[in-house]
């Protein structure tokens, strides 16, 4: 450990702090031989009394889904069944010790963080994961996932990574580079050599510990004495792990041929089982003997009982396995499938099998179908598409090889994977004819550019489907037409929207927006009705939902919305499809915006965010980040609305994420309107507003676009969008609408017709809604404007009120300078903004759903969180609400502890 004071205090401290119950994870990154296994070993010495549970990557197994949880856990699968039942299922179901399909990779994290958590009840946890970028995708996905919310657990999770290694990735957790030793502490690690030589090993290995040791070895007697010539030591030209490896490789090819087959068969292998080795290499003329001369060598080692064989170095493996003839790996693939039992051991016979294959072999690429559906039942999307990509490509038949490419890129683009997803539907030949895989193969590719892309190219490419297969098999209708307009909306382009209904008006999905759109507002509404009512029905598709929800929205109807929205965020909840649940927690929070339930909004879009980041949707998260920057925008919070809005625009506006963008723009616009900066307000409203197209998507901007055009002076920019809103809201006649046309009216009509219109706006308004205090202020300031200030002073009171509740400071600020202005004598600095204000964003979730009677382990499951980490924030929560139990929570959240 010369050289390595910082490392080795960075992850002690690591250490430390997980036996006092901060839990976290840190990734050790860097080159081979590097030293990144000497910090973790470094780490298991110092664990003390902790449990050490231990997985190491091997190349070969890959894409064997979830593979490295169970080397990890295999420990402690005895606490398997102490985990909540959806939770325990799932592990046995990934663990093969079940038929059963998970619903939901989430849940399999998320069982992950409850296991580790009660692994530690009686003594720390140290988790090490060594050479990561082998593991598995899946179970790496699942043990980062746990990793980033240890933050009140006894656990310390190691992940060591190589550089430049293609594999899976582990995101989200803090990294430490593992940099080559200074040149002091690497010479000490050269006893023995003259300084010639010693020089000359240092600059070779460039502080690399590994090719420090095996350029020393590698040296005769006399070049240890300082007789080398100018050339280089080694031949490669990737640095000092490749004069590694090349090293390790010479030394192999100077063993005996027996041997080297038996180190072949021994890299070809993921398990390292002696048995299983000898039973393969027995076929190819190896045994047990021609072990000796590899372990003499310092090239293997096998464990204390015997029954497994371990490399020195995945270097070692690499090199024992690439070294060889292809002709020979072909063989120790062909000796290890018949070495499988092919019920057990099915999955690595059937990746065996597929090594060994020299061209198309549909034995093989059935096997690895098979595989992949079972690890598409479990959520192992990435491992799944792996496997149907290599099907693919053992395929001779082009229809199945079409259908198993398009197979692989929809698990690709399940996994988050978009790019790759893209890059697998390039290789479906085309024409795809057949109407069902070319409607699934239409959904990938607009997958991918919804993902990563463009919303308007998705809904062409599902728009093209439709119209090619459509009228040879109407049933492929409905599915593609409803992912379409859900793409149109989207991208913000009503025209888009109203193209993809015209298809089939018929349906009941196309006939809101072909009714609307087509100026036939009665038939619209009535399509409308008979869509929530089909909704409600148990057993409504997700997507249908979806879009039903997103109509509430676009005719002004927030309560029908929110009903339509939360029944599908529980659906999420209760089916496991959390994968869906980013998308309709945002549904749910920008109906909740326009109800004026901003802690409520606040809190769903906050969450949304957190797994739209574990998912890696993008696209979902310039939404939300929209979303977000509105209740930042109410309460005042400038930086925060601002460093949103900027996210949420730069991902938008070069892919036409029309949506978000407008979404965005509003928020800017709101930010700077209550900050009283009206002119400033007015570009970004007026942008917002027109980004649609059309009128009807526009319509709830027109209320701040009206107040910050007449605030600036510019009163006849507003003339237009009020006529559009009221005739629409004449139209629509849902009080939102209907309750914002009189309040526009109210401030651009003459005085005498402007009080009637305000009356009739607070009439409309809900009583505790941020439109009606907004409302009320207005009112306020035009009866004080007409010197009538006691008048004034009611409304600007009852509005000051509203915004101490709704934590909308900047709108505080104005009424109450508008009371003083009144003559209000109130002692207004007495105000209290209570104490759920006190409380961290996570910490009023938590407390918000215990509020609601929600056990902590049900809050963990709904939050993705460790019990034990709910009960530390309501530790922390108690407290600061003044309260001592669960019982006097709910009268401080009021309707926000039944939310969703």
């Amino acid at each position: 450990m010369r050289g390595r004071v910082a490392e080795r205090e960075r992850v002690e401290r690591m250490l430390e702090e997980a036996r006092r119950g901060s839990g976290g994870a840190l990734l050790l990154r860097g080159e081979a031989g590097i030293g990144k296994t000497t910090l973790l070993d470094h780490a298991v010495r110092r664990a003390g009394d902790a449990r050490v549970l231990r997985a190491e990557g091997v190349e070969s197994e890959m894409e064997l889904a979830y593979g490295g949880l169970h080397q990890l856990f295999l420990p402690v699968l005895d606490l398997v069944g102490t985990l909540p039942g959806p939770q325990a299922a799932a592990l046995r179901a990934v663990f093969g010790l079940t038929d059963e399909p998970v619903r939901d990779r989430f849940t399999v994290g998320l069982a992950v963080l409850t296991l580790l958590s009660d692994a530690s009840r009686d003594r720390p946890v140290l988790c090490v994961v060594d050479d990561a970028q082998w593991l598995d995708q899946p179970s790496v996905d699942a043990l980062a996932f746990a990793a980033r919310r240890l933050r009140d657990e006894r656990v310390a999770v190691l992940f060591g990574v190589r550089d430049g290694a293609a594999g899976a990735v582990v995101t989200g957790v803090p990294e430490l580079v593992v940099e080559g030793l200074d040149r002091a502490s690497a010479a000490a690690l050269l006893p023995g050599l003259a300084p010639y030589a010693a020089e000359r090993v240092l600059d070779e290995a460039r502080g690399n510990p590994l090719a420090l040791a095996t350029l020393a070895d590698a040296l005769t007697p006399a070049q240890r004495a300082g007789q080398l010539g100018p050339l280089p030591l080694g031949a490669a030209a990737d640095g000092p792990a490749g004069r590694v490896r090349d090293a390790f490789a010479e030394r192999i090819g100077r063993l005996p041929a027996a041997t080297r087959t038996l180190l072949l068969v021994a890299a070809a292998d993921d398990t390292g089982e002696l048995p299983r080795l000898l039973a393969a290499a027995a076929g190819l003329g190896a045994g047990l003997a021609d072990l000796e001369p590899a372990e003499a060598a310092g090239l293997v080692r096998p464990c204390a009982e015997g029954s497994t064989l371990r490399f020195r170095h995945p270097l070692v493996r690499y090199a024992a396995y690439h070294g060889a003839p292809l002709a020979s790996r072909i063989a120790a693939h062909r000796a290890l499938a018949a070495a499988l039992d092919p019920v057990r051991q099915g999955h690595r016979r059937a990746w065996h099998l597929a090594a060994a294959a020299t061209g198309p072999d549909e034995e093989a690429a059935a096997e690895l179908e098979r595989v992949a559906e079972w690890a598409g039942n479990r959520q192992a999307m990435a491992s799944a598409s792996a496997a149907y990509e290599r099907a693919a490509r053992l395929s001779a038949d082009p229809l199945r090889r079409a259908r198993r490419l398009i197979a692989a890129a929809r698990r690709a683009a399940d996994a988050g994977q978009d790019e790759r997803s893209g890059a697998l539907a390039d290789q479906v030949p085309l024409p795809v004819t057949d109407p069902g895989p070319a409607a699934e193969f239409a959904r990938v590719r607009a997958v991918v550019e919804l993902g990563c892309r463009r919303p308007v190219a998705a809904a062409r490419i599902l728009l093209d489907c439709a119209d090619r297969v459509g009228r040879g098999d109407p049933g492929v209708l409905p599915g593609l037409l409803t992912d379409a307009v859900h793409a149109a909306f989207s991208a913000g382009d009503a025209a888009l929207v109203a193209e993809v209904a015209a298809r089939a008006p018929q349906l009941p999905v196309a006939a809101v927006p072909a009714r609307l759109f087509g100026g036939d507002v009665p038939g619209g509404l009535g399509a409308l009705r008979d869509l929530l009512d089909a909704v409600r029905a148990p057993g409504t598709d997700l997507m249908d939902r979806l879009v039903t929800g997103l109509y509430c929205q676009l005719v002004g109807d927030h309560a029908a919305a929110r009903e339509v929205a939360a029944a599908a965020v529980e659906h999420c909840r209760v089916q496991g499809v959390s994968g869906w649940l980013p998308t309709t927690l945002h549904l749910l929070a920008r109906t909740e915006l326009a109800l004026g339930r901003h802690a409520d909004a606040r809190a769903h879009a906050e969450e949304a965010l957190r797994l739209a980041g574990d998912f890696g949707l993008d696209h979902r998260a310039a939404h939300l980040r929209a979303a977000l920057a509105w209740p930042a925008a109410i309460s005042g919070g400038e930086d925060e609305c601002r460093e949103q809005v900027g996210a949420a625009l730069e991902y938008a506006v070069p892919r036409g994420v029309g949506r978000a963008e407008a979404d965005a723009l509003w928020a800017r616009g709101l930010l700077e309107l209550g900050l009283g900066r009206a002119e400033s307000a007015l570009e970004p409203l007026e942008s917002a507003y027109g980004r649609a197209g059309h009128p009807l998507p526009g319509l709830p901007v027109v209320p701040d676009l009206v107040e910050a055009a007449v605030r600036a002076g510019r009163a006849g920019r507003a003339a237009e969008p009020v006529r559009v809103l009221g005739e629409w809201a004449d139209a629509l006649g849902t009080s939102a609408l209907r309750a914002a046309a009189h309040r526009c009216r109210a401030m651009t009509s003459r005085d005498a017709e402007a009080e009637g219109e305000f009356l009739a706006a607070l009439r409309l308004y809900g009583a505790a809604d941020f439109d009606r205090a907004r409302t009320a202020l207005l009112y306020g300031e035009w009866l004080r404007r007409t010197r009538r200030k006691v008048d004034a002073r009611e409304q600007l009171r009852s509005a000051l009120e509203l915004f101490d509740r709704l934590d909308a400071r900047p709108w505080a600020r104005r009424a109450e300078a508008e009371l003083r202005a009144a003559g209000d004598t109130g002692d207004l600095a007495a105000r209290d903004e209570g104490p759920v204000s006190l409380l961290s964003p996570q910490e009023r979730e938590v407390v918000r759903l215990a509020a609601g009677g929600a056990t902590n382990r049900e809050i963990a499951a709904r939050l993705f969180l460790s019990p034990r980490t709910v009960g530390h924030h309501l530790y922390r929560a108690f407290p600061k609400l003044g309260v001592g139990s669960r019982a006097e929570l709910a009268p401080l959240f009021g309707h926000a502890s039944g939310a969703v």
